[in-house]
């Protein structure tokens, strides 16, 4: 049986300083057994307030660059930029020896990023590495073995962590990483455990768990699972959630698990608990009653776990948790139902109230009318010729925030921007790429009618933008 990857630990680096053209990267290895590498600025970012929480659940261990930009976008409220810090324990065996920050690197908004590998649990209490992780606005989790990064729990570096995000920061990871996030940890530390062993015996001993490490606001009774149908994980992840509730590791009566698939699979978490999926499905499991057969050396029933797909774009509300748009399955002595990953809704969720383009709408006095809609809504269009620019009017409330996030297709490259009634630009996203989604926050000060512009920054195409606009 495999662990989710494991890298073998790697000796002490060597200290060492290459400068490249714009680009630092210092390797500076505290003791014998942690090492450091910075990428970008070697003076970190500060500022007084910061606009996150904001969290990237990852099925894999790499950066997904999608999910990581909007948390990235949350945190610094869409101007200036913020240091990130990744966490390893250990060392890439081939390649790069900084896999994810070369990603967060190429991301707009990113000051430094700084690769720590940690491979003794006293290294947790590294005073360097403790600095570095305070002064960072988002804490990366590498991939490899989660029962090390467990073994942090009381240190330093735990209390560290949560200091960025209770300065509105954000944490996440990929793999291990996205292990470790969860309230409840499946630690595998007594080795990985298959879906058909942990529904034979949801007792036995390869299913080992942390709880007391990182408890993220919104997400509570909650187990992460990781490379989750490439690996066909959701018995297993079933097994987790009917154990909790008969252990009572969990409040009000229900467990929940969350699975991400591999692949570039990401779920984004904002500061309001609202979830969105990214690159390849993620899936939430809910056991909500007790167990018909939940115990040691004996094989689960269980019937009726509810079971929400979200597919790449779709939204799921941690924070207020759906009672619907769930399909049902079960497990009867050990064997679970067919079509895991796939069924019919039991009760279909309301969708929020819409509107589509309706051309011409390229300048404010012809914009579509989206005043009477109440958030949360969706606005849909195309940017259908070179230099297309969609506009649309919104009613914003004094002291309400704004939050507006832009799913773009990979035919173009969109930029989005509110503007106030006299048109000047309020708050703007101009990521750049093709496919690359656009969001911004505004907090009103004047109760009215505001505008969203969507513009054609590069290309274009008959594919749909989806904006989604809320408020709190």
């Amino acid at each position: 049986m495999q662990r989710t990857t494991r890298r073998p630990r790697p000796a002490a680096a060597a200290a060492a300083l290459l400068v490249l053209p714009g680009l630092l990267v210092a390797a500076t290895p505290a003791h014998a057994a942690a090492s450091r590498i910075r990428l970008g600025s070697a003076t970190d970012v500060s500022r007084p307030s910061w606009q996150g929480p904001a969290y990237t659940m990852n099925g894999a261990g790499a950066v997904v660059p999608g999910s990581m930009s909007r948390a990235i976008d949350d945190i610094r409220g869409g101007t200036g930029s913020l240091d990130v810090v990744v966490l390893a324990g250990s060392a890439p065996t081939s390649g790069s020896r900084t896999p994810e920050c070369d990603t967060v690197m190429t991301l707009p908004g990113v000051n430094s990023c700084t690769t720590w590998t940690l491979t003794a649990t006293s290294d947790a209490g590294n005073a360097q590495v403790d600095a570095d992780v305070r002064n960072a606005e988002f804490v990366y989790f590498a991939g490899g073995d989660q029962c090390r990064y467990t073994a942090w729990k009381g240190t330093a570096l735990e209390a560290s962590v949560e200091s960025v995000v209770a300065k509105g920061g954000g944490s996440g990871g990929g793999s291990a990483g996205h292990h470790v996030n969860s309230p409840i940890v499946y630690d595998a530390c007594n080795g990985s455990v298959t879906s058909t062993e942990a529904l034979a015996d949801p007792y036995g001993r390869s299913l080992s768990f942390t709880t007391g490490l990182f408890t993220w606001n919104h997400y509570d009774n909650v187990v992460n699972d990781s490379h989750f149908v490439a690996r066909d994980r959701m018995g297993r992840l079933m097994a987790f959630v009917a154990r909790f509730l008969k252990d009572g590791l969990t409040s009000a009566g229900s467990a929940w698990g969350v699975g991400v698939e591999e692949g570039g699979g990401s779920l984004h978490i904002d500061k309001n608990g609202l979830a969105t999926a990214y690159g390849k499905n993620s899936y939430v499991v809910l056991g909500d009653h007790p167990g018909e057969q939940v115990a040691a050396r004996r094989p689960l029933t269980y019937t009726d776990f509810k079971i929400w797909k979200l597919i790449p774009g779709t939204t799921f509300d941690f924070a207020h948790r759906p009672t619907c748009g769930y399909y049902l399955r079960g497990v009867t002595a050990g064997v679970p139902d067919p079509h895991l990953y796939d069924g019919t809704p039991q009760t279909p969720c309301t969708a929020a109230p819409a509107l589509t383009e309706t051309e011409p709408n390229d300048t404010r006095d012809r914009a579509d009318d989206a005043t009477p809609l109440s958030p949360p809504a969706a606005l849909t269009g195309s940017l259908a010729t070179t230099g297309d620019r969609d506009y649309f009017a919104i009613h914003l409330t004094t002291g309400r925030r704004a939050d507006v996030r832009c799913d773009v297709p990979d035919d173009y490259d969109a930029d989005l921007y509110l503007l106030d009634a006299g048109g000047s630009t309020l708050a703007r996203s101009v990521n750049d790429g093709a496919g690359a989604d656009e969001a911004l926050t505004h907090a009103a000060t004047t109760t009215g009618t505001y505008h969203l512009e969507v513009a054609a920054y590069a290309g274009s195409g008959p594919a749909p933008y989806t904006c989604h606009v809320t408020t709190t």
